[in-house]
C-alpha cells in the first residue's frame, strides 16, 4: 500500500507547495547551509551539493513519502520544505518534518500555512490516522505553530540532542485525523 504516489501541488494565500524536483536544488542547498535552520532542526550532518541534486531528482519516485517545496506566492521563491515521511502503513501514521530557509523567511506565516495545507491534504486524501513530529524544547516558535494547527504534546525525549556541548529535550507531538476533523482546524 502506498499513500503518497500522487505528488500534488497545494495552493494557499501565502505559499504554494510543489513536489520537490531538480529546480529546488539551489533552495535546498541554501536551507541545509543556514546555521539557524540547522540548529533548529538539530542537523549535525554535512551534505554535499551532488547529494542535494540527487535528492531533489529522486523525490518524485518515492511513493512512501511526500516531499513538497514551500514557495512564496508573491515571487515563487523557494522558502523551505515540508515532508511527510517515515510512513507506517499498518498503523496509518507518518512523521511530519518542516524546515524554512533561515531567518529571512521566519515570522511570515509560511510554515503555519504549509503545515495546514499538508495536513488538510493528508487527512482528506489518505487513510492516515496520525501524524507526529518532534520539536526541540528551545524551538518555542515552532512549538507554538504546531499547537496552533492542532498538534498535541505527548511527551518528552530527555536529552535527545547535543548541540554546542549542551543537552536539549525533544518534545513529541501528534495530530489525529478525528481530532482535527472534529475541531474543524
Amino acid at each position: 500500500m502506498t499513500l503518497f504516489a500522487e505528488k500534488p501541488t497545494l495552493y494557499g494565500s501565502r505559499v504554494t507547495l510543489r513536489p520537490v524536483g531538480p529546480e529546488h536544488a539551489d533552495g535546498l542547498w541554501t536551507l541545509v547551509n543556514d546555521p539557524e535552520t540547522t540548529r533548529l532542526t538539530g542537523s549535525h550532518g554535512v551534505v554535499d551539493r551532488p547529494a542535494i541534486d540527487l535528492w531533489c531528482r529522486t523525490r518524485a519516485d518515492q511513493d512512501d513519502r511526500l516531499d513538497l517545496a514551500i514557495c512564496a506566492v508573491d515571487d515563487g521563491a523557494y522558502v523551505g520544505e515540508v515532508v511527510l515521511n517515515d510512513l507506517d502503513v499498518p498503523n496509518l501514521s507518518c512523521n511530519l518534518r518542516i524546515a524554512l530557509s533561515g531567518p529571512r523567511v521566519y515570522g511570515r506565516g509560511y510554515g503555519t500555512e504549509a503545515i495546514r495545507l499538508v495536513l488538510d491534504h493528508a487527512f482528506a486524501t489518505t487513510d492516515l490516522h496520525r501524524i507526529e513530529l518532534e520539536v526541540y524544547a528551545f524551538n518555542e516558535r515552532a512549538a507554538h505553530v504546531y499547537r496552533k494547527v492542532g498538534f498535541v504534546e505527548e511527551g518528552v525525549r530527555r536529552d535527545a540532542l547535543r548541540w554546542d556541548g549542551r543537552w536539549h529535550d525533544a518534545v513529541v507531538m501528534s495530530v489525529l485525523a478525528p481530532d482535527r476533523l472534529a475541531a474543524g482546524v
